[in-house]
Order: structure tokens, then sequence, then C-alpha cells
């Protein structure tokens, strides 16, 4: 099944129209279907399954189609229903637009305008909930020029395919491994890569504090920026400025409804993630952020395409697909909204 095929939920108490709707739009529309048989089956359906079109059936025992339609604009008015009959009569087509059906098509059904009507539908469907979507705002917080792109590039991209606001944070200008300058100039074309905002702040390489000075930064930037989402390093890192970053960071983002900790090349055996971010649409922007930086591409191994692709498949062992970006998640009271919503149609 394609990862963004389209999810169709079929309701109709006759099992062979059920299962005739379910092989046309299976064969000639690549959906995914699951069917329910009425609609008490069908709420309880809605449950594990998100679909992007309802078809359903008006006559039914019970909990009939027209309910159904007037449960589901209560509780998912975005959600595209398309009503079916066996009666062609004005009284039932009246009765499904008044219950704002999106379409109305009587049986027997013709396939090619089933085919047509769900194409469509699910189409507009996500145009819909895409410009309903409240977008989110990013902060990924890094202690070096390059420390975000090499641990969440891949989600930052996601989220810019999203439309959501995206700010990076750099502590320091990473002067112990490089040209100063340089490397804030590579973080500002990387920053522009990514439509992102960008704060490239002076503290002393490898002598980051975990707390005072650091935490007043990174809260300045939080009061400006308002994040809903950020991104920072994990305590489980050998470098004393990832690690003083981390600490730094969780206590400037205490009001923050979501902040999770990325990998970096110098994590110890203890980072330990529960969050894996599928990032397959994205490794290769995520390999052209990385180019940015070329004054660290010669001498860092861990910045060669290989070994990040590599990365990204390793963990991919228990986020799926072929590459992903693991977070040990501090809290979470918010969705990764653009990443969620693109692992949620590749599971």
């Amino acid at each position: 099944m394609p990862q963004d095929a389209p999810r169709v939920l079929v309701v109709d108490d006759d099992p062979d129209v059920a299962l005739l709707v379910k092989t046309v739009l299976e064969r000639r529309a690549g959906c995914e279907v699951v069917v329910a048989t009425d609609g008490h089956a069908a709420v309880e359906r809605l449950a594990g399954f998100s679909p992007d079109v309802v078809v359903t059936d008006i006559e039914m025992p019970g909990f009939d189609g027209l309910q159904l339609l007037a449960a589901l604009r209560r509780d998912d008015p975005l959600l595209p229903v398309i009503v079916m009959t066996a009666h062609v009569s004005v009284e039932y087509a009246v009765s499904a637009l008044r219950a704002q059906a999106d379409e109305f098509l009587t049986k027997p059904l013709d396939n090619t305008r089933l085919v047509e009507a769900v194409t469509r539908l699910v189409a507009e469907g996500r145009a819909r909930r895409e410009a309903n979507r409240p977008h989110e705002v990013v902060l990924a917080i890094g202690a070096h020029p390059d420390d975000v792109e090499i641990g969440v590039g891949g989600i930052l991209a996601a989220h810019a395919q999203a439309g959501d606001a995206i700010t990076i944070l750099t502590l320091s200008r990473g002067a112990r491994g490089g040209d100063a300058d340089s490397r804030q100039h590579e973080s500002l074309a990387s920053a522009e890569m990514l439509g992102a905002r960008l704060f490239v702040k002076d503290l002393v390489d490898t002598e980051i504090s975990g707390g005072g000075a650091t935490v007043r930064l990174i809260e300045e930037v939080v009061q400006e920026v308002q994040p809903t989402i950020v991104y920072t390093h994990s305590s489980n890192d050998r470098h004393q400025d990832h690690r003083a970053v981390s600490e730094a960071t969780i206590a400037a983002t205490r009001r923050v409804g979501t902040v999770a900790c990325y990998q970096s090349p110098s994590a110890t055996i203890d980072f330990r993630p529960t969050r894996f971010v599928r990032i397959d649409q994205f490794i290769a922007q995520k390999l052209r952020l990385l180019e940015c930086f070329g004054s660290q591409t010669a001498t860092r191994d861990y910045l060669e395409p290989d070994f990040v692709t590599a990365t990204a498949r390793y963990w991919s062992r228990f986020g799926g697909g072929a590459a992903v970006e693991p977070l040990e998640v501090v809290r979470e009271t918010a969705e990764f909204i653009g990443a969620h919503e693109l692992t949620r149609r590749e599971s």
C-alpha cells in the first residue's frame, strides 16, 4: 500500500455492496479500505482508523446513514462523506444534503463516478485539514553550528513543508571547531534553506554553562519566539557543551508544551529515544543542509552522507521505513505536527 494511500471507511449492511465498493476503490483508486456493517460499527472503527473519506449507505438497521452523517459532522466537520442509496427520490437527496453530505450516489453504483468522487474528496478533505490546522512554532537549540541539522535536520525539513515557523538558536560560533565567521555563515545558509530564523550567540566554545547566563539567553529567545515545540541536545552526551545546553534548555523552556532531545555524534549509549520520526521524504534535504557546513565536512566523518544515511537507516529498525531521527521526549503536551503527520501517513 502506498504510504499516502487514500483511507476510506465504507459503511453498508449489505456485504455484497460493501465488498464491491471496497474492491473498486482498492483496485482502481489505490485506497486503503475498512468496512463497517452499520453506523455503530462505523463509530467504533473511527477510533482506530482515520479515514480521508466515509462512504455510507442511508438505509441501515438501527443507527442509519443519516444519523451517522450527523454524528460525523458533529465530531469532525472537515471529514468528507459520500452517501448512497438504492432509492432515487428527492426526499432522500434533500435529507442527505441538509445533513451536509459532500456527495450523493445512487445504486447500482457507477464505478467511475464512485472513484472520481472519492479521489476528488480525498484531495479536498486533506486541503481543508491543512488549511485549518494550527501551525506549530518550532525552536531548535544547539551548542554549535551544525548541531541541530545533524540531530533533527530531517524533522525540521518536515516542519518547513508543513508550514510551521522554525527558529534555530546556536549558542556559540564554534570557534574551537574551525573559523567562527565561516561557521556562522554556514549556519545562515542552512537556515535560509529551511526558511528558518537564526539566532547565533557568542558563548565560549567548550565552556558553555548549564545555568545562569545560558538559561537567560535561551529564555530571551523563548520569550520572543513563543515556541510550542523545542528540540535540543540530550544530557546523555560526552560533549560538555551539549550536556550544558540540554540542562539549560530544559530549565528555560519549562512552560513549553513539547520538549525533545536529539542524538548527536557524541551521544553515549545511555541515549534512550522514545520517539522515532520517519524522515524518508526528507533525508535528501537533510544531506543538503549538512552540505552547507563545508568547513567541517573534510574533517568530520559523521557529516559524510554515507554516515548520516546509515545512522538514519539504523534507527529505522524502531521507526520503520528507510530513515528515522530518534528523540528522547522530555515532555509532550502538543503534537509533533509536521513530522507527526508524515509519520501517520507512512505507518
